[in-house]
């Protein structure tokens, strides 16, 4: 007989409560399989509350980057879709390329981090023409101040609406308009308190829209063997290497999935430094709060810059106390000799090589668990990149 079988009922029954107790603390408050409790909508008070408290004070880079500059970044989506399934959780960066990553992968709520405060207008202004623009045509209608053309349809494809617009020329009145329904939808539509320092962020980047319409590219391009910045046309009608377009604009469908997450007050822009003390810890405890987990993180390159210091083992930190699982994934760009395609390079199988002399980006998808694994503390690892390419030029984003 054993010791515990010897004892009497009352004193084995304590003994027992003693030890499921003990395991009960050994389950952390955070446990992936806690029911996941995100909110199917903020409220306009909670939103705003989430893009100034988690946000850090405005930081610096060297460009608008007002739109991408990653031609191939769809490439990736149809195994992300697979590999991630039903997302909880979205992180990004930079400008609307997000938005493409997003409707696709319908997350329950995604968070856009970028060190400029201007990106965080830049979406704030995105938000505003998206839900004041039922139609694909009304939203590019809006985001050029251009009429919208004859003889379009719902059905239309991006490039068919875009080809269009090109044709039509901006109104100085209806930029007007607009940018005055933008700043009242957020002000007294949305109650955000924003400063007049603010508007006038806002009204330099929607002016650069009316100015430029569909060409409007990223804005550093210099030096002899530069590619030319792909358009923001160019990245619209851009598709997946099998000829199927995933871009926020490429079907009524997929603008509504989007259009829906921003009306929901899903879709929060953070000002935020990757190696920054706030911005991430906070979106981090947010989702531990809601027992919900990053399945994905859109690095783009900006990795690349914090190799230059030491910035890269904060960063590392901060992604460690991001609640994740087996198949949470890095979206990351690896880019070639800054504005230069890769060269001898083929398509892999079942891809259609990009036109011209080739991608100046390659994007890539990378497990985030492999990083918090195996990155001990004070050892700096290699930046991301693809087989056959050592190095990479931080000089794009």
């Amino acid at each position: 007989m054993s010791a515990m079988a010897a004892r009497p009922p009352a004193v084995r029954l304590g003994i027992l409560s003693l030890v499921a107790a003990a395991l009960m603390l050994c389950v952390t408050p955070t446990s992936r399989s806690l029911t996941e409790t995100l909110p199917q909508r903020l409220d306009d008070r909670t939103f705003w509350t989430l893009v100034t408290e988690f946000s850090e004070p405005n930081g610096s880079f060297r460009s608008d980057n007002l739109v991408s500059n990653e031609m191939v970044f769809q490439r990736v989506i149809p195994e992300l879709q697979e590999s991630v399934g039903s997302a909880s959780a979205y992180l990004g960066v930079g400008p609307d390329q997000n938005f493409t990553y997003i409707a696709a992968l319908k997350p329950r709520v995604a968070f856009i981090v970028d060190i400029r405060r201007q990106n965080m207008l830049l979406h704030l202004m995105y938000k505003a023409l998206i839900e004041l623009s039922p139609t694909r045509e009304e939203f590019l209608s809006r985001l050029f101040s251009r009429p919208v053309p004859e003889n379009t349809t719902p059905h239309d494809t991006a490039g068919a609406l875009l080809t269009a617009f090109e044709t039509e020329e901006p109104d100085g009145a209806a930029f007007e308009r607009n940018r005055a329904e933008v700043y009242a939808r957020l002000q007294q539509g949305h109650g955000f308190t924003l400063s007049k320092s603010d508007l006038g962020g806002m009204d330099y980047v929607y002016r650069a829209f009316y100015g430029s319409g569909p060409e409007i590219r990223y804005s550093v391009g210099r030096g002899v063997g530069w590619q030319p910045f792909p358009t923001y046309k160019e990245l619209m009608t851009a598709d997946d290497g099998r000829g199927v377009q995933w871009g926020y604009l490429a079907s009524e469908e997929i603008y509504q999935t989007l259009r829906d997450l921003e009306e929901r007050n899903l879709i929060v822009p953070l000002v935020g430094d990757f190696a920054g003390p706030k911005a991430l810890r906070s979106v981090a405890r947010y989702l531990d709060l809601h027992h919900a987990t990053v399945s994905v993180f859109y690095t783009s390159n900006v990795e690349q810059y914090l190799f230059r210091g030491d910035a890269w083992q904060r960063f590392y930190d901060n992604v460690g106390a991001l609640p994740t699982d087996t198949r949470s994934t890095f979206i990351r760009a690896f880019f070639n000799n800054p504005g230069r395609p890769f060269r001898g390079q083929t398509a892999p199988p079942g891809l259609v090589p990009a036109p011209g002399a080739g991608p100046r980006s390659e994007t890539l998808l990378n497990p985030i668990s492999l990083l918090v694994i195996d990155v001990p503390v004070g050892v700096r690892p290699r930046p991301a990149s693809p087989a056959g390419h050592p190095g990479s030029d931080p000089g794009q984003r």
